[in-house]
């Protein structure tokens, strides 16, 4: 029976449904690739540590990144430089909290307060892929799968008054970042101030998105796990040791597959944030269950990989924890089951004594990028936020909306009137009361905002 289809159409077909997959299964990668290209845009480069020397505002244009802490991005590569040491200084009058990934933002460890190191500091090694040197005394080895990757540090504040912020970064700034080989005559660390630079590394689902790719199959090594990928890569023009120049018909290609797979992750995405954490609430994990199992294994069981549910926890955020010492659940959608709009006012009504040892935060994002808001003046409210009001039983109200509710200001987080978004509510420092669902995070619910009458 002879095929409806040319053999031209059919080599298009191939290589959009290749595209397709490789979106889906890139996403990790591409994800980390664009933070690098950040560092770039920010004069930084490898072996650097990028940080916020204020909390973060709109500019900080990564995938739900939380403006109520201060950030430490430490970029490492090995490829040259060898084996390299993240130093993480001990919990004194200041602490950390993060982890150490791979390029595929794999956890290879915590550090820090919830790490191995429990606070008292450490020295971590990372060891490039394939290493057989000897690992010397007094030193944690991590052993990565790729060349390059990262460490996603919080210093943690006790407020955010000016002082409290600044002693965070000071202490921040603590952490060392060298390569083994410079241990006895350590260099200083090159820190990047990031705080007035629109630093972005948003996922563009076009053309863009495979030249990212690229960058990244050009500098790490295969995995065992993903070596199918070697010829679906190959016929969408990516290959190892080649440039990646496709012609203009394939590029058109290129950019409607990454448009399909963008809105096919959409999708998944509403599926998973429709199984609520507590019965009968609109607040979900944004990550699937058998992706947070994989993700604490760097996927070692060999009949479990859910690459799928991988590339929507990644299309919405960057890294994920090992070990369980934060949580977030996610909302799109208010108590009526209706998407968050910005030009509508909501009430989210927090009850006391949040299952915390920490702090918790409350975030909105832009529902298209999964980014901050741009061009606000903030972004979310926090437990340290000054001049929050609670009420009398401890609990707090929190305000989303185009215009703040009158004598409502601090408790407000502004919103796009033209956009949708989405929230993020953040808990650090687990307690029991989370994991035996004794407390419970009510839905946002839309009020009716009165407006202030003018004097005749």
């Amino acid at each position: 029976m002879a095929s409806k289809f040319t053999s031209s159409e059919l080599a298009e077909r191939a290589i959009c449904s290749h595209a397709v997959e490789a979106v889906i299964w890139g996403m990790p990668a591409v994800n980390f690739e664009l933070l690098y290209r950040a560092l770039l845009q920010a004069k930084g480069d490898w072996n650097q540590i990028v940080y916020w020397s204020q909390l973060p505002n709109w500019k900080n244009q990564t995938l739900t990144p939380n403006p109520d802490t201060v950030y430490f991005f430490v970029f490492f590569n090995t490829m040259d430089a060898g084996p390299v040491v993240v130093e993480i200084p001990p919990a004194q009058r200041g602490s950390i909290t993060g982890g150490i990934y791979d390029a595929w933002q794999s956890a290879l460890e915590e550090v820090g307060l919830a790490g191995v190191d429990n606070g008292k500091g450490g020295k971590y090694l990372i060891l490039p892929p394939r290493y057989k040197g000897k690992v010397p005394d007094g030193y944690i080895p991590l052993q990565s799968q790729t060349y390059a990757g990262f460490a996603l540090l919080r210093s943690n504040l006790n407020s955010d008054s000016a002082a409290d912020i600044n002693q965070a970064v000071l202490y921040g700034k603590r952490v060392r970042l060298y390569p083994l080989t410079q241990a006895f005559d350590l260099p200083q660390t090159t820190f990047v101030d990031a705080i007035n630079l629109v630093f972005e590394s948003i996922i563009h689902y076009d053309y863009r998105f495979f030249q990212s790719l690229d960058h990244f199959i050009q500098r790490e090594p295969w995995l065992e796990r993903d070596k199918a990928m070697i010829d679906q890569l190959k016929s969408i023009g990516i290959e190892k040791g080649k440039p990646f120049s496709p012609d203009r018909t394939t590029r058109q290609i290129l950019g409607e597959a990454a448009a399909e797979a963008h809105a096919r992750l959409d999708l998944q995405y509403k599926r998973v944030l429709s199984r609520p954490f507590h019965p009968a609430s609109k607040w979900a994990v944004p990550v699937p269950l058998e992706v947070i199992a994989g993700l604490q294994t760097r996927f070692a069981n060999p009949d479990s990989y859910p690459v799928e549910g991988r590339a929507v926890s990644y299309s919405i955020a960057f890294c994920n924890a090992r070990h369980v010492g934060q949580f977030d659940l996610m909302t799109i959608a208010d108590k009526e089951g209706l998407p968050l709009r910005g030009a509508r006012t909501y009430c989210l009504n927090v009850p006391a004594n949040v299952p915390v040892g920490l702090y918790w935060s409350v975030t909105a994002y832009d529902r298209a990028t999964h980014a901050l808001i741009r061009h606000l003046p903030w972004s979310s409210r926090s437990s340290h936020t000054q001049g929050f009001r609670a009420n009398a039983d401890g609990s707090v109200e929190v305000y989303f909306g185009p215009e703040a509710p009158h004598g409502k200001e601090f408790n407000w987080i502004p919103t796009n009137p033209s956009e949708q978004f989405e929230v993020l509510f953040r808990f650090y420092g687990l307690t029991k009361a989370f994991f035996d669902m004794t407390w419970s995070l009510p839905d946002m619910e839309q009020m009716e905002v009165p407006k202030v009458k003018s004097a005749a």
